[in-house]
């Protein structure tokens, strides 16, 4: 059994054939899968879907690249809607530098109000970096201290010294299909080193097909193949690693169990 703990079904090339690719993932073993907003015009179509499917779930937040189109989003506003029962996640949030789509203190004060909403609401945070690894460790610091919270870094591509930042703040740390690339040695090297009781895996699709999907809409039946490959990987069993990682997300998001 695995789960896809992150995925964008409401996205074109997987929201025109929804039932095939529900179908597809459940027959490849994906026994639940984590559907992330990153806008608020999303969020009522995300928590429809999981509405209407068992075992899959929906996030409320705001991607960094979404910013600046969200100047009013508040806490208050995203633990509101986190008050559905299908809802078990704040975000995806954070900070990407890469393409500097919003301006970048508007970044930062949008992340810190998923932080406060993860805070009030007891729901992990769902974190996005890119290019950003000193503001996003700072302000996660920052924030920690100002009281706990829980959450997971997604599709990470950071450094070795940005993992162990994570790690000892708590969080877990989610890999995605990039981890199987040819050319991503650092993040396998990386892979290795994360207790097998903080790691989660995702797809992040329809974006990132692994091997030996590449050039593919990727789909969460595919993050299976990232399972297998990471087992190999780290030398462990992939019945192993599937229960390690089904039961380190039900963990993280209790609301699901």
């Amino acid at each position: 059994m695995f789960i896809d703990s992150h995925c964008h079904l409401n996205y074109k090339g997987l929201v025109e054939q929804e039932r095939e690719v529900l179908a597809r993932a459940r027959a490849n073993g994906v026994q639940g899968m984590l559907n992330i907003s990153t806008r608020e015009s999303e969020w009522d179509a995300v928590i429809g879907l999981a509405e209407r499917e068992p075992a899959v779930w929906a996030s409320v937040g705001i991607h960094p690249h979404e910013a600046d189109q969200h100047g009013d989003m508040t806490s208050a506003k995203l633990v509101e809607k986190a008050r559905h029962p299908d809802v078990i996640g704040i975000g995806e949030t954070g900070l990407d530098y890469y393409y500097d789509y919003s301006d970048r203190e508007q970044q930062q004060a949008c992340f810190r109000q998923h932080i406060v909403a993860a805070r009030e609401s007891g729901l992990p945070i769902i974190v996005h970096t890119r290019d950003a690894e000193e503001d996003t460790a700072r302000i996660m610091r920052e924030e920690m201290e100002q009281g706990a919270y829980s959450g997971v870094i997604h599709c990470f591509t950071a450094s070795a010294d940005f993992a162990r930042i994570a790690l000892d703040l708590g969080l877990y740390i989610s890999l995605s299909g990039i981890v199987t690339f040819k050319n991503a040695k650092d993040l396998q090297e990386i892979a290795q080193t994360i207790p097998d009781d903080r790691l989660l895996i995702e797809t992040d699709s329809p974006f990132l097909a692994p091997v030996p999907h590449r050039g593919r809409t990727c789909e969460p039946a595919f993050v299976s193949d990232t399972a297998r490959f990471l087992a190999e990987l780290k030398n462990i069993e992939i019945e192993s690693l599937a229960a390690q990682t089904t039961n380190n997300f039900f963990r993280l998001f209790s609301k699901a169990a």
